[in-house]
């Protein structure tokens, strides 16, 4: 065993050697310093990388890293949620706007402000995607009436700027797949297009043959996975036909003690063969937007990102 080395913060101290300090100082820090070695341990062996993240993260500035990870080409394919493409859209042309959890909601709701934690996302920024989706939904319907959530979102990141995660995707031709396409606001917008175009859909299935394809074809896969639910879900799920996932890293506050798939450790996933059983995972237990901006900034002074 290794001994508990303090961290010093001596002058001129990079994130990369603070990263190292904190995997011998205990508790969570040293997950955070082995997630870390994992992840360079994944791009070293050219794993095809699976990234997996949840709405409320894109909501916050972590949409920033995330952002530069696709610029980047950091990742193989992205899983996340209806909310993020939400979010994406909305950000792209609005601010949402530091806010408190400690706010009144019920005077929130009457001044059209929409509260995540601490964030606050005004209703005219859903009024803009509204807008905004309507005419998209149009122009995609005009070149293919049943698209899959992948070719959605790579269509809509082509309508999007710079400071925007799918624009990168669809850039650099990063799948973004998207199993609960219709639990959002776009999904609203989706479903509103069909009452005028009802041969109109959205195939959630078009997309498990690309997604299962990388996967079978891959000479070992490895995910990093923030937060839980679907995006989390259907990452290891899709690695069961290999038999588990070589490698996986795992960002979130949830617990294990209720049997939710957010609360799942790395452990659990063995039993199902969503990671292999001799396969190399970390759980860090802690909030995504304190971790994920550490984890990242090490991976980027190591010139892995």
């Amino acid at each position: 065993m290794e001994k508990i080395k303090d961290i010093e913060l001596k002058e001129g101290v990079s994130p990369t050697q603070i990263v190292k300090g904190m995997k011998q100082a205990g508790f969570q820090a040293s997950h955070l310093g082995e997630a870390v070695e994992l992840i360079e341990r994944m791009k070293q062996e050219n794993c095809t990388l699976f990234l997996g993240f949840t709405a409320n993260l894109v909501a916050s500035g972590l949409r920033g890293i995330i952002r530069e990870l696709c610029e980047k080409g950091f990742a193989d394919a992205i899983v996340t949620t209806a909310g993020s493409v939400d979010h994406d859209i909305i950000k792209s042309f609005r601010p949402y706007l530091l806010g408190s959890f400690n706010a009144d909601d019920v005077e929130l709701h009457q001044k059209g402000v929409n509260r995540l934690g601490n964030i606050f996302a005004e209703t005219k920024g859903f009024e803009l995607l509204e807008e905004k989706m309507q005419a998209w939904l149009k122009e995609l319907y005009g070149k293919e009436k049943c698209v899959s959530p992948s070719t959605l979102t790579q269509f809509l990141g082509e309508k999007l700027p710079e400071q925007s995660f799918l624009h990168h995707c669809s850039k650099n031709g990063i799948p973004v797949f998207c199993p609960g396409i219709t639990d959002g606001a776009i999904g609203l917008q989706m479903h509103f297009f069909k009452q005028e175009n009802p041969d109109f859909c959205v195939d959630v299935t078009k997309d498990l043959k690309q997604l299962s394809g990388k996967v079978l074809l891959a000479e070992k896969t490895g995910a990093i996975i923030l937060g839980g639910g679907i995006s989390k879900h259907h990452i290891i799920g899709a690695n069961i036909v290999r038999n588990g996932l070589d490698y996986a890293v795992y960002v979130s506050t949830a617990s294990e003690f209720d049997g939710s798939l957010s609360g799942a450790q790395t452990r659990e996933a063995k039993s199902w063969g969503k990671i292999k059983e001799r396969g190399s995972s970390v759980q860090v237990n802690c909030d995504a937007t304190i971790a994920f901006p550490l984890m990242a900034s090490a991976l980027k002074e190591k010139g892995l990102l």
